[in-house]
């Protein structure tokens, strides 16, 4: 019912960054928790980053120092920032929001090549 719309996929190389971005209609992200997922192929899905305000943020322990979640109020944007790619970050990436009801997307997928 109401869209989230990630972009910023494709294929990266070892070592190299992009920034993932998930614009929101219908909902203001700035009074929303928001949080990126990814899913591997054969595997379960994960938390990768959370924010609930803008300075409070939480990582898996396998991204943290090199993944970034942020946000754009003005733009209604959630970012990720990925910086020292690895293999294992390939996957299909999810946004997410949640107030009193929950909003996914329909995933953008990033594939890191050695």
């Amino acid at each position: 019912q109401v869209p989230l719309v990630e972009s910023g996929g494709g294929l990266f190389l070892l070592g190299g960054s992009l920034r993932l971005s998930c614009a929101a209609s219908g909902l203001r992200f700035s009074s929303y928790f928001a949080a990126w997922y990814r899913q591997a192929p054969g595997k379960q899905r994960e938390l990768v980053a959370s924010s609930c305000v803008v300075v409070n943020t939480n990582y898996a322990d396998s991204v943290k120092g090199r993944f970034t979640i942020s946000r754009s109020n003005a733009k209604n944007t959630v970012y990720l920032q990925m910086n020292s790619l690895k293999p294992e970050e390939t996957a299909v990436y999810y946004c997410y929001a949640m107030k009193v009801r929950e909003y996914w997307g329909q995933g953008t997928q990033v594939t890191v090549s050695s």
